[in-house]
């Protein structure tokens, strides 16, 4: 088999086709691989940007709808209600005292309310003295029946 060598169509052995073919065809291939590169940028590219925008916002604080706050009973909702109390047992040999309405629980409070720390009551009448003005505080229609240290002074359940 003869080779053919020219300057304009350089010949391999059992190569059927010119150099200069191949060199068309290879650019061909390398403009339609750069077009397709092209292409798919302008597909990734806004894209990413998109993402990369939602991502690196500040986190805002997600809009909560007002349904969804913790909502307290009306006044009248407690007027027939059957409160009654119970004296627990609180860690540290203390006390505390679950509120219930209707034989449900409604509050479990295992320390003195208004202190800083989380002790519990020293005795059972300190936390039974609190626990009737809790009911009473319900009955009234004050929801959360909050207690504050005057008032567990006035109770003389502190000093």
């Amino acid at each position: 088999m003869p080779l053919e060598l020219t300057a304009q169509n350089e010949r391999l052995p059992n190569d059927p086709f010119p150099r200069q073919i191949k060199t068309a065809l290879l650019i061909s291939n390398c403009k339609k691989r750069r077009m397709y590169q092209l292409k798919l940028a302008t597909l990734i590219v806004p894209c990413w940007m998109s993402m990369t925008m939602l991502f690196a916002q500040v986190p805002s604080a997600p809009a909560q709808p007002e349904s969804s706050a913790a909502k307290f009973p009306e006044a009248s909702a407690y007027a027939n209600t059957k409160l009654t109390y119970k004296i627990i047992d609180a860690p540290k040999q203390t006390y505390g005292y679950d509120v219930f309405a209707d034989g449900r629980l409604m509050i479990h409070q295992t320390n003195a309310p208004a202190l800083p720390n989380n002790a519990g009551f020293k005795t059972k009448a300190d936390a039974t003295k609190v626990a009737l003005l809790v009911i009473e505080k319900i009955k009234k229609g004050e929801m959360p029946p909050t207690i504050s240290i005057d008032e567990m002074k006035k109770l003389r359940v502190i000093k």
